[in-house]
């Protein structure tokens, strides 16, 4: 399946969960999109050696570095002041920039140690774990470990804090259902896909 679909898909789960929290317009927003880039992130395990057998084209994983970037960079302008705002904007600004040059591989680690600072900096746990998760994302094949049940456990985490930091019902299960929708629509039993996913990775390979 491709990312079209895949975030598509996670934008549904974020409808749903606005409505089973009776989130305001603005909230249903904020749901929709948290479960559409959820929907995406297990896709980040690509290695470029593997182009050809992946979802993603290097344009779009581009494209998502600049995103958390822009979207790094907006959410210290609401919330932070001072010193670590301009630190922070820095920062997101530099992941849009390095991710405009470099190669795909090399550029999902450098975002994600971005992220990793940024979250440092501005002590937001759920931004730190992000940043964690890319940097390992990028260096493993894909449908491996982002594609199992430790990869939606570490997930839950994020959106846990994600939740917290926000203050905003719903973003806990719009995040996590969004990546688990994700994993359910690259099961080998849909005609559609040929490879399955290694749920149980790494005690066991075998694909469902």
């Amino acid at each position: 399946m491709n990312g079209t679909a895949h975030a598509t898909i996670g934008a549904g789960v974020g409808v749903i969960t606005a409505q089973s929290v009776q989130a305001d317009p603005g909230g249903m927003l904020l749901l929709i999109g948290i479960g559409s880039v959820a929907g995406l992130m297990p896709d980040l395990d690509i290695d470029g050696k593997l182009s050809n057998k992946i979802t993603f084209s290097h344009t779009l994983i581009r494209s998502i570095a600049q995103f958390i970037g822009f979207l790094m960079i907006g959410y210290i302008l609401l919330e932070e002041t001072g010193t670590n705002k301009w630190l922070g904007i820095c920062i997101g600004a530099a992941i849009m920039i390095i991710s405009s040059f470099i190669k795909q591989r090399h550029m999902l680690t450098v975002t994600g140690l971005g992220v990793l600072g940024g979250g440092l900096l501005l002590q937001e746990m759920w931004l730190s774990l992000l940043g964690i998760y890319v940097i390992f994302a990028s260096f493993v094949p894909h449908r491996s470990y982002t594609h199992s049940l430790l990869g939606i456990g570490y997930v839950g985490i994020i959106a846990y804090y994600l939740e917290v930091s926000l203050e905003s019902q719903g973003v806990f299960l719009a995040c996590l259902l969004g990546y688990i929708s994700h994993l359910l629509a690259d099961l080998k039993i849909l005609p559609f896909n040929k490879r399955g996913v290694k749920f149980f990775l790494p005690f066991s390979s075998k694909e469902f």
